[in-house]
């Protein structure tokens, strides 16, 4: 009857370590399907954050960007001299006529524009186009006339004046030449062709707005 009970005993043992058996590699299993189940959402997660993030950073990358340029050449008269009750002394008169070339640069910052798709339909909202850059070019200089007295010499100050007139009259000039028009045509080039890029223009039209 003993020796019965030890085999009732030991089958039963027995049983239990293939039913714990079976029952660990379901778990694992399913541990590992889980696992499995999040690796893949993850990864479709981060697929489309992704994605996202590089339209975002279409604009952002590319910042302040010059659409148009315009080349100027102006001519400045820089002329001083004593003078005593109004009227000019002999002799005290200084006198320059001359030219630079100046490169007049406007655009937008692109990270202002804004952007929404209404259906088939991408709205932009645009910025007004500013002058981002006016720089004199040093070498491009010509002097036309220099009479310069012993008894009034102009000063470094009273020529910085002068040429920071010179490049405010070139932009000024060239915003009235169109520059910024020039410049807001331009970007909208640009953006069509970034736009392009991203979504089918046989399905989308583009439309540009006033910010």
């Amino acid at each position: 009857m003993a020796d019965q009970n030890k085999e009732q005993k030991r089958k039963g043992n027995v049983i239990g370590r293939i039913l714990g058996n079976y029952i660990a590699r379901r778990v694992v299993g399913i541990i590992l399907i889980i696992a499995v189940v999040c690796a893949i959402a993850l990864g479709v997660k981060n697929y489309i954050f992704s994605d996202s993030k590089t339209t975002k950073i279409g604009f952002e990358d590319i910042g302040e960007l010059a659409t148009q340029t315009a080349y100027c050449t102006e001519v400045n008269v820089t002329d001083a001299s004593r003078e005593l009750f109004g009227m000019k002394i002999p002799f005290t008169q200084s006198k320059y006529i001359y030219s630079y070339d100046i490169e007049i640069k406007a655009g937008f910052d692109f990270t202002q524009i804004e952007w929404d798709v209404n259906g088939t339909t991408i709205e932009v909202k645009l910025p007004e186009a500013k002058i981002l850059s006016s720089e004199v070019d040093q070498d491009s200089l010509k002097v036309y006339h220099e009479d310069e007295s012993i008894f009034r010499q102009i000063s470094l100050e009273e020529n910085n004046e002068a040429v920071a007139k010179l490049r405010e009259t070139a932009e000024n000039d060239a915003i009235e030449n169109g520059l910024l028009d020039n410049a807001r045509e331009n970007a909208e080039t640009i953006l069509t062709s970034f736009f392009a890029g991203v979504y089918d223009m046989d399905e989308y039209k583009i439309v540009f707005m006033d910010k």
